[in-house]
């Protein structure tokens, strides 16, 4: 009788963790249950191109320029799309879906990823957008694209700064709301991001740094929709649209009831089984997983670059239970990667600069950010990080080498 798999989740790291465990020998059945209706695509471009786009064929059209191509591999593996799994069994190895099925497994992936944090003022609901899926990127663009351009964006980290920047660009008046001292802060630090704040002012957008938001205000035509928002110290702005982008929640409440440590997301040892349980693995930004480069506490990362490299590990982990064989027992420390565009610059970062203690501009100027500058980013003797602004994709290597490993792995 064949073993099942079932991975909760039908996004990158979903899509991945199938290709891995075909590839480590996994021939059972596969079932892939996605709560989208559409099938793996790239995230990223929707705060970027796919904001900025012209979707005439709307969200069809938009997914087709931005679905994965899956390996020949997961030809045979089932998809079912459009499906929540509502709860989970895990003593009786069960999942309950939303269409009133329930599925066995033998082996568990949990992929199911973040979902944005809202602004908590349920009034007006009309022109509160957030960023997450296709569906979200559409409406964002419908909006902008109907004479509405004064937006407001509540946060000023990378998403939020490159929705304001996509705005702009589109003609809009953007303020950027940020709680803290600059934007992007816990992931630049405050120097670079002081830098980046600068940089984006004098191309045209507003920033209010060191405010939150206190309420909402309805449009006096319109009282179903958002015509502005109110500070913390009582100063009123104008919105036709707002963005919020003020962090993620993991999807794990399917899991509660299970005796796990949902605080946040999946804790997960370093084979990415989920709190030791070889059946179950977790992979993309909700495992929380001890990464040895960098320290010994378990984190969650939001990098693009961290499904794929959890799937590898987690497949590997669940083929080698499935097998009845050994878990690759070498330490996994995956190194960190992102980018961002915004304001006319490209930001690509390795290794975890917001774990620093010290930043070092090595390479250009903080005043002039268009002409490149590179960054390292120092846990006491160790670049743990390094940013590079503008810097050219052949010179990335490099730098991405400075980045040490923790003494242990050296």
């Amino acid at each position: 009788m064949n073993r099942s798999v079932v991975v909760v989740g039908a996004s990158l790291g979903g899509l991945r963790a199938t290709e891995q465990l075909r590839g480590h020998g996994f021939d059972g059945d596969l079932t892939v249950v996605g709560e989208e209706t559409y099938a793996p695509y790239n995230r990223p471009p929707l705060s970027k191109d796919a904001l900025a786009g012209d979707h005439g064929g709307g969200t069809s059209s938009l997914h087709a320029s931005l679905a994965f191509r899956a390996r020949s591999s997961v030809a045979d593996v089932t998809w079912l799309l459009g499906t929540r799994v509502e709860s989970a069994s895990l003593t009786e190895r069960t999942l309950h879906l939303s269409d009133g099925r329930t599925l066995a497994f033998d082996g568990l992936v949990a992929a199911t990823g973040l979902r944005p944090r809202r602004i908590p003022h349920l009034e007006p609901a009309r022109g509160r957008h957030v960023l997450r899926t296709i569906d979200d990127a559409v409406a964002l663009r419908a909006d902008l694209a109907t004479g509405r351009r004064v937006v407001v964006v509540v946060g000023g980290g990378f998403v939020g700064c490159e929705v304001a920047s996509t705005a702009h660009a589109l003609g809009a008046e953007v303020t950027v709301v940020e709680p803290l001292a600059v934007p992007m802060i816990r992931g630049v630090g405050e120097e670079v991001g002081g830098a980046l704040l600068r940089h984006h002012v004098a191309r045209g957008a507003t920033f209010v740094t060191g405010q939150g938001v206190a309420a909402l205000v309805a449009r006096d035509d319109d009282p179903g929709r958002v015509g502005g928002v109110v500070l913390d110290d009582g100063t009123a702005l104008r919105a036709d649209v707002v963005v919020e982008s003020v962090g993620s929640h993991p999807n794990v409440e399917w899991l509660a009831g299970n005796g796990l440590d949902l605080t946040d997301g999946l804790l997960c040892d370093n084979h990415m089984r989920v709190e030791g349980r070889p059946d179950i693995v977790a992979v993309g930004d909700i495992a929380r997983f001890p990464n040895p480069d960098f320290g010994v506490v378990a984190r969650r990362v939001e990098h693009w670059s961290i499904p794929g490299d959890t799937a590898r590990r987690a497949a590997q982990s669940l083929a080698a239970y499935l097998h009845g064989s050994a878990a690759d027992d070498t330490v996994f420390a995956p190194l960190p990667a992102f980018w961002s565009d915004q304001f006319g610059l490209r930001l690509q970062s390795f290794g975890a600069p917001g774990l620093a203690d010290r930043v070092e501009v090595v390479d250009g100027d903080l005043s002039d950010l268009a002409s490149g500058i590179a960054a390292t980013y120092h846990l006491g003797e160790r670049v743990i990080g390094v940013l590079l602004v503008n810097v050219p994709t052949a010179q990335h290597a490099h730098y991405r080498s400075l980045v040490l490993p923790a003494p242990h792995l050296v």
